[in-house]
C-alpha cells in the first residue's frame, strides 16, 4: 500500500482525487500526517473521548477532575484546548445559543413529533474524533434515520465544512436525496457552503437545539458503538489501516449486524424494502 501511495504527485496533470480513484486509494491516507501533540495529550484526550460517551453533559471542570481521579494533573486551560481540538462540547443548555456572524446560517429543528416511515426520509449527519496509536483523525458519517443504514461516511484530518459536504454529496449521487438532513449547530454546518448547497439541492435543513443531547441522538447512537466497538480495541496505525478497518466496520453494521431499534433487522433489508 504505502508503494501505491508513493505513485501519487501533486505535480500530475490531473488532481490529486482523480489519482486516488485511479488507484482505488482514499484521499485521506494521502494527506494523514500524525498530529502534532505529546503522547501525554493523545493519552488525555483518548481517556476523555471515552469519558464523554458516557458522561455527555460534563464540561471542562468535570473532566479535570475526571483525570485527577485518574492520576493525571492537568490544568483547566488544557484540558478546554484539547476538547476544542477534539471538537467536543458538552452538552447543557446555555445562554446566547448562536455565535454572532453564525446566527443566520442556523436552521430550525424539524423533527419534533414528526413520524418517520420510510428509507430517505431523514438523514443525520455528524463528525466526531478517532484517536489512533499514534495521533488522530475525524470521522464524518450520515445514517438514515429510519433503517440506522449508514449512507455515507469518510475519515480526515481536520473539522473543515468541505470534508462533511464531500460526504454528503457522494451519499446523495450513491442513493439520492434525502428530503431532511439534521446536523448539530456546529461550524461545518452553521456556515454559507453547507447551507447554500444544501438547500439548493431543495433538501431542508434540520439543526439541534443546542443543549439538546437527543435531537441528533441515531447518530450519536452510531459513535458510541463504532468507538466501543471497533475504534477503542483496534488502535490504527495510519490513516489507510483506519480507512480499510473503518470500511469493514460499517459494511458489518450495514450488511450483517441487527438492530434492535428496528426489531432486530439489519440495516441495509429494510433499507431497501422500500428504498
Amino acid at each position: 500500500m504505502d508503494k501505491i501511495r508513493s505513485y501519487v504527485s501533486a505535480n500530475e496533470k490531473i488532481s490529486i482525487r482523480h489519482q486516488c480513484d485511479l488507484l482505488g486509494i482514499n484521499r485521506s491516507s494521502i494527506y494523514y500526517d500524525p498530529i502534532g501533540e505529546s503522547d501525554e495529550n493523545l493519552k488525555i484526550m483518548r481517556m476523555m473521548d471515552e469519558y464523554h460517551l458516557d458522561y455527555p453533559t460534563y464540561g471542562v471542570l468535570q473532566m479535570q477532575d475526571f483525570l485527577s481521579f485518574k492520576g493525571l494533573l492537568v490544568n483547566h486551560k488544557r484540558v478546554r484546548r484539547l476538547l476544542r481540538l477534539m471538537g467536543i462540547m458538552a452538552i447543557y443548555p446555555k445562554r446566547n445559543l448562536s455565535k454572532l456572524g453564525h446566527a443566520k446560517y442556523i436552521r430550525p429543528y424539524l423533527l419534533k413529533g414528526l413520524e418517520i416511515t420510510r428509507p430517505n426520509q431523514v438523514w443525520e449527519i455528524d463528525i466526531t474524533y478517532i484517536p489512533m496509536a499514534k495521533g488522530f483523525m475525524y470521522l464524518s458519517a450520515i445514517i438514515d434515520v429510519y433503517s440506522r443504514f449508514v449512507v455515507g461516511w469518510d475519515v480526515f484530518n481536520s473539522l473543515d465544512a468541505e470534508n462533511t459536504l464531500t460526504v454528503f454529496k457522494r451519499a446523495v449521487a450513491q442513493y439520492g436525496k434525502s428530503e431532511i438532513i439534521n446536523s448539530d449547530q456546529g461550524s461545518q454546518f452553521t456556515c454559507a457552503l453547507w447551507t447554500s448547497y444544501v438547500e439548493q439541492s431543495e433538501i431542508k435543513i434540520s439543526m439541534d437545539g443546542k443543549g439538546r443531547a437527543i435531537d441528533n441522538i441515531y447518530i450519536e447512537r452510531l459513535w458510541r458503538t463504532v468507538k466501543q466497538d471497533y475504534v477503542y480495541l483496534n488502535p490504527a496505525s495510519n490513516g489507510t489501516e483506519l480507512y480499510q478497518g473503518l470500511r469493514d466496520f460499517f459494511t458489518h453494521y450495514n450488511t450483517q449486524k441487527t438492530h434492535q431499534g428496528i426489531e432486530r433487522q439489519i440495516p441495509i433489508n429494510k433499507y431497501r424494502q422500500v428504498a
